[in-house]
């Protein structure tokens, strides 16, 4: 295996540029929206655009908030954050017609680092299903120290070619913004003290940390 060799300041511009990426479609919208609504003068045209900028705006919020745990600080060093937060912002982030998420861990306090590291599974869950389905999120253990299962199930589900990057390898991929999200998870994951691991098991797809 490869590894890589990455400085802080790259890792710090690339998942800015992952936030970026999950931002620019519901602002887009927004902006959109209000020249539709500057430019019209027809009721129904200015309603549609009204209901377009009122929905971008919430997707645009929820993704704030989960990005706020997922990449950002959220706390000083060594803060807490609570399960039922971190739930909150996962279903806002992830739950729409196609992604319904089934979330049975306990209403605790959990290290921010764990926390993050849960988000960022469910984020690489959401590839497993492109085509949409369920994300179910189970504790493995419990109390502070407690692991986690993400299982995804949904029609064509497959293994994201990702578990590379979570051991910090590189071979047969670019470091870019796209493959942030996976490798940032694996430091998460080192941090933690926690092995990540994805795989297959029948028609679902299995990711363990533990």
């Amino acid at each position: 295996m490869s590894g890589i060799t990455l400085g802080s300041l790259d890792l710090a511009a690339l998942l800015c540029s992952r936030v970026c990426h999950d931002l620019i479609s519901p602002v887009g919208a927004i902006v959109n929206g209000l020249e539709v609504l500057e430019e019209s003068k027809d009721e129904e045209t200015k309603t549609f655009a009204l209901d377009l900028i009122k929905k971008s705006a919430r997707v645009g919020s929820a993704k704030l908030q989960f990005c706020r745990i997922a990449f950002g600080a959220a706390g000083s060093a060594g803060a807490q954050i609570d399960l039922g937060d971190a739930e909150s912002v996962s279903r806002g982030f992830i739950e729409d017609e196609k992604v319904k998420l089934t979330w049975t861990l306990p209403r605790i306090f959990m290290g921010k680092n764990r926390v993050k590291l849960l988000l960022n599974m469910l984020l690489i869950g959401g590839q497993a299903i492109p085509r949409g389905g369920m994300l179910t999120v189970d504790p493995i253990g419990e109390g502070e120290n407690m692991g986690f299962r993400v299982t995804a199930v949904g029609l064509n589900a497959r293994v994201p070619a990702v578990q590379e990057l979570l051991n910090g390898g590189s071979e047969g991929h670019t470091v870019d913004a796209h493959a942030i999200q996976p490798y940032y998870t694996g430091l998460l994951a080192r941090e933690c003290g926690i092995k990540p691991v994805i795989g297959q098991e029948g028609e679902a797809i299995v990711f363990t940390a533990q």
